[in-house]
Parts: structure tokens; C-alpha cells; sequence
């Protein structure tokens, strides 16, 4: 009897245990919009708790990883990826061109490469790359030698033909060990005549570092320096998949110098982008985005002129009012997979939000294995007027919400009654 009176006692002081500790950490979530390190204790704590796979790779085989399971699947459908990582039988073999005259055609440059990274591993990096994107002409290694430059942090590759290595430019700013690789010819390149200077494919989720001039570059000013090169692509990014995208540096310093250019991969999304972006307070600065004057040579210009586009206020830099507020850059998909801290999240917008006005719905689409949800990653809040959606709208805009500048746009009620997210 004594025994079991001891184990009920045991049992309910574990319960209170865990009741105190769960309440504790309820209040903790609320400070997820002051401070970051609680959202990471949330994350860690839930990835224990969760043991369902993620919907990014745990382990990227090696050439994946730039991309997701679905633009895998994708590729894999469009016979863009072959079974093996050997070039299709019955291709002929490539012959290694060896002369001088032809070296320096054969060569890349690569810069912001990994530290500590070897000449076997960007040989064995670029290599897979080149199978599995189909740019490699025969069986065998493209790549015949890498030299490593760790004092300026650069390398240069040389691969076994002229048109292999001119389609390897597609893989500028292709992410190698968690950096955004520079890829570019040497200086003392020579075109060979008539042969292709330009890869012919891109690579899907590789965003050059390059920004071509053309109609559709975007000038971005005002970047504060604290926003590093993966925050203002992450806000970008917001609005559609870039197809290139450089923030500009101080050459001696290596630190940025408060703007930036790119361009979207989806051409048409380009106004929608500047309306949402320009006029955008982050910090004691506002963002000026526009299109940049194609082949402008004076890159350290002064203000630039606001576009102005019929029937938009761009004022508050998130179009015409409404009473739905759509929030990006605050949720990641893997984040909402799990179903205690997508309720975490949940609370946390809503207790915010009820700040600025009347909170009538809130809609957070939550990712489908296999299936493209739309509107997966956005935030959408219905306010009971279009007044209160504008207060919030002007006081959550360049806020932090997980370690993330939020970016806001105002929503078509009758898409997100619709739910055309």
C-alpha cells in the first residue's frame, strides 16, 4: 500500500511539473516579435519533438543543394535529371583540348568560395553539377583541375572543353557548403571564334550574381547596413523567385553600400514587386525601389525618381488599402508543419495584430507533401476595417518577426474569401 501511495505522489507532481513548465513556455512564445533567441528555443524544441522528415533535405545529395523535393520531382518529370549521373549512352566523347591557345578559354574563376573547403571537393562539387544538369557532353569528369587561392578566398577550375565550360557559367551563384558562389571568366579570356560565350540553359533556384541591364532591373536604395546579403535576397524573394540578384560593395571594405539591384525570374511580377517594396521603412531608412536606367555607368547615383504607376499609392509602399493585410518573409513552410508550434505562430499574429484593430480571420496556408500550395509561406490577416488594417499595416512593415524583416501588401478581399492565395 505505502508503494502505491508513493507512486500517485510521484505521478502528480511530474503533472504539475509539466504544466508549470508548459505555461512558461506559452509566455515565452509572446516575446517571438522582440526576440529571436526564444523562437530558435521553439524551433529546437519542436524539431525534438517532431520526427517527421523535413520538407527540405536532411542530408542534400551532392548537386542538390540549391533546390527542394518538389523542384527535384519536377526536373525528375521533365527528364531533366538523369537516372544515373553519367552523360546519355551514345554521346561522343569530348576531347580534351590541352593547347595554351585554348586554356584560357577552358578556365572559370569562382569567388566567395567556403572556408576551408579542398580543390577535391569544388573538383568533386562542380563535376556532379555538370552531370546532373545534363551539361556534361560525355562520361567522365568535365572538371580537370581546381587551384585554391585561401588567402583571397577564390579558385579557378579548368574544365576539359570550351562548351562545357561556357555552359558551367549557368551556376553562378549556385550555394556550395552554405555560400553564394561567383562565377565569372578570367581576365585574360579570350572568345574563341564561333563558339558561344553565354550558357545556353539556366539552372532552376540558382540566382546569378549577375544582373544583366535590360527593362526589367530593379534598383533597390536605402538598404540599411545591417541587412546582410541573404536577408534582402530572403525579402525579395518575398514576391516571387529571382533570376539574379547583387547587393553592391565597397571594394576595399567588402561592406555594402546601401543598395542593390535584381531581377525576377517571372518578368510580369516586376511592378508588383516595386509597389511593394518602394517607400518600405526598415529602420530609420526608406527603401527607394524602381526600375534601373538600362546601361546607366553611374552607379553611385543620387535619389532616384519615383515611378509612378496609375492607381497605386505608393506612399505607403503596399498598394491601395484594404481591409486584408498579407505578411511575408515571417514563416518558413517546415515551420508549419508541425501542429503545436503552427498554433505558437498562430497566437503570437494574432495577439499582435488585435493591437492595431479588430482582427476578423486569419488564414496560414500550410504546405501538402507532393502538392504546391498556394500562398505557402504568406500570412493573411482580415481586419474589420480597411482603417485598422492600415494602422497595422504601418506598424508591423519592416518589424522582426522570428529574426525576419517583415514585408507587408495589402490583399484583395474577394481572392482571400476565395482563397486564390
Amino acid at each position: 500500500m505505502g508503494e502505491e501511495r508513493d507512486q500517485e505522489r510521484d505521478k502528480d507532481r511530474r503533472r504539475s511539473d509539466h504544466k508549470r513548465h508548459h505555461s512558461r513556455s506559452r509566455s515565452h512564445s509572446r516575446d517571438r516579435w522582440k526576440r529571436s533567441h526564444s523562437r530558435e528555443r521553439r524551433k529546437s524544441d519542436s524539431k525534438k519533438r517532431r520526427r517527421k522528415a523535413s520538407m527540405y533535405w536532411d542530408i542534400a545529395p551532392p548537386g542538390f543543394e540549391h533546390i527542394t523535393p518538389l523542384q527535384y520531382k519536377a526536373m525528375q518529370a521533365a527528364g531533366q535529371i538523369p537516372a544515373t549521373l553519367v552523360a546519355a549512352p551514345g554521346i561522343a566523347t569530348v576531347p580534351v583540348v590541352g593547347s595554351t591557345i585554348t586554356r584560357q578559354a577552358r578556365r572559370l574563376y569562382v569567388g566567395n568560395i567556403p572556408f576551408g573547403c579542398s580543390e577535391q571537393e569544388m573538383m568533386d562539387f562542380f563535376n556532379a553539377q555538370m552531370h546532373v544538369c545534363c551539361f556534361s557532353q560525355a562520361e567522365g569528369s568535365p572538371v580537370l583541375a581546381c587551384q585554391i587561392n585561401l588567402d583571397k578566398n577564390f579558385a579557378f577550375l579548368e574544365f576539359r572543353s570550351i562548351d562545357e565550360t561556357t555552359q558551367a557559367m549557368a551556376f553562378d551563384g549556385v550555394n556550395f557548403k552554405g555560400q553564394s558562389l561567383k562565377i565569372r571568366r578570367p581576365h585574360d579570356y579570350q572568345p574563341m571564334p564561333g563558339m558561344s560565350e553565354t550558357p545556353n540553359m539556366n539552372v532552376p533556384g540558382v540566382v546569378s550574381t549577375v544582373v544583366q541591364d535590360s527593362p526589367h532591373k530593379i534598383f533597390i536604395g536605402g538598404l540599411p547596413n545591417y541587412l546582410n546579403e541573404d536577408q534582402i535576397r530572403e525579402l525579395l524573394m518575398s514576391f516571387g523567385q529571382l533570376r539574379a540578384f547583387n547587393l553592391v560593395k565597397d571594394s576595399a571594405t567588402g561592406l555594402s553600400k546601401g543598395y542593390a539591384f535584381c531581377e525576377y525570374l517571372d518578368i510580369g511580377i516586376t511592378d508588383q514587386a516595386i509597389a511593394g517594396l518602394n517607400g518600405m521603412q526598415l529602420g530609420d531608412k526608406k527603401l527607394i525601389v524602381q526600375r534601373a536606367s538600362v546601361g546607366a555607368k553611374n552607379t553611385t547615383m543620387a535619389v532616384p525618381v519615383q515611378i509612378q504607376v496609375p492607381g497605386l499609392t505608393l506612399s505607403g509602399g503596399a498598394g491601395p488599402p484594404t481591409e486584408v493585410l498579407c505578411l511575408m518573409n515571417m514563416v518558413l513552410p517546415e515551420e508549419l508543419e508541425d501542429d503545436e508550434e503552427y498554433e505558437d505562430i498562430l497566437e503570437d499574429i494574432r495577439e499582435e495584430c488585435n493591437k492595431y484593430g479588430v482582427v476578423k480571420s486569419i488564414e496560414i496556408p500550410r504546405p501538402i507533401e507532393g502538392v504546391d500550395v498556394p500562398g505557402c509561406g504568406k500570412v493573411f490577416v482580415e481586419f474589420n476595417s480597411v482603417i485598422d488594417c492600415q494602422k497595422a499595416q504601418q506598424n508591423l512593415t519592416g518589424r522582426k518577426f522570428a529574426d525576419r524583416v517583415v514585408v507587408t501588401s495589402y490583399f484583395d478581399p474577394d481572392r482571400y474569401h476565395r482563397r486564390e492565395f
